[in-house]
């Protein structure tokens, strides 16, 4: 049993720590911070410079965007940065998946390297037909994969993209077997898709808007857990014929893990400020992407339900880097 005299030292060291850790709190921030990103022009680039823009004046300090290319890349240099709250991460759900997908090619576990901070917005994508396809709803294009095993193919983005993961989260919650054809482009895959050579596809729906309203293309659902409002009046996967289905991209931000809890909670503030104001919801529906502004605990949540989630499905399609 411990001595009175280590309890009341232990006592001590542990009170000084939390001062200590206050005090940083205080004095955050007292000089530039850095967000890591990928390649200029992306979702994630948007997502960061808004938020970036939008915190800067309440914190006082200039807040930029460095755009490192890969998720790979930028988790790596934020997972080994000081945990101080200079150095965060703004990433999509590949940050995770691609965990999933290439363990050995990830340097960094998402759950132990990084504090979320908040899943700052989500992007859903939309099942989208050709007009010529005897489907005009999730339940009928099941119907037919279904009659015809092997024969529908579905038009897919690099391996672990939002398309790609979605359509294999569809096949097998929904116990059919449709054929993957891979693009490098969406404008591509979608030309196919309204030329019938492909005859499915979660596509984002910034990409497909014009097609679907110009009655090119059909949309059947949409695969995020609630309807959304860039597509009205569009059922979700989940209410027609697939319960539970839900796939989306997260872009997220992170911190280094063991940053202090006080500087998580004061940068979850101003970015669950900035996303939740008109104009940018306004703005990141334009592109196809809901703004959120969750808790660092919610978001901690949903990536370990995700990777649980995901991780059962890439296992058992058997869905490595190089497919």
């Amino acid at each position: 049993m411990p001595k009175l005299m280590d309890i009341t030292w232990m006592m001590t060291i542990a009170i000084a720590a939390t001062h200590a850790i206050a005090a940083v709190a205080q004095q955050y921030p007292h000089k530039s911070i850095r967000v890591l990103t990928s390649q200029p022009g992306g979702g994630s680039d948007l997502a960061a410079r808004t938020i970036a823009q939008g915190i800067t004046g309440n914190l006082g300090q200039p807040v930029i965007v460095d755009n490192r290319g890969s998720g790979t890349l930028s988790g790596s240099i934020v997972a080994k940065a000081p945990a101080d709250g200079y150095t965060l991460l703004m990433q999509t759900s590949s940050l995770w998946t691609g965990q999933l997908i290439s363990p050995a090619k990830t340097p960094f576990d998402v759950l132990r390297d990084f504090a979320p901070i908040t899943l700052a917005s989500i992007a859903p994508t939309v099942l989208v037909v050709p007009p010529s396809l005897p489907a005009n709803s999730v339940r009928e294009l099941i119907a037919l994969a279904k009659a015809k095993p092997a024969e529908l193919n579905y038009a897919s983005g690099n391996t672990g993209s939002s398309a790609h993961l979605a359509a294999e989260l569809f096949k097998h919650m929904a116990g059919v077997n449709i054929v993957r054809v891979n693009y490098k482009g969406t404008g591509q895959a979608l030309t196919d898709l309204m030329g019938g050579q492909v005859q499915v596809m979660f596509s984002v729906t910034g990409a497909a808007t014009a097609q679907i309203k110009a009655g090119k293309l059909k949309a059947l659902a949409v695969s995020g857990a609630k309807p959304s409002t860039m597509m009205p009046g569009l059922p979700t996967v989940a209410a027609s014929g697939v319960p539970g289905f839900e796939a989306v991209s997260m872009f997220s931000v992170f911190a280094p893990a063991k940053t202090p809890n006080a500087i998580i909670e004061r940068l979850n503030q101003e970015i669950v400020r900035v996303v939740n104001r008109v104009d940018v919801k306004e703005k990141f529906l334009g592109v196809g992407v809901e703004s959120v502004g969750s808790t660092p605990q919610e978001l901690g949540a949903a990536i370990k339900s995700e990777m649980t989630r995901l991780g059962k499905m890439i296992k058992e399609a058997g869905i490595r880097e190089d497919e």
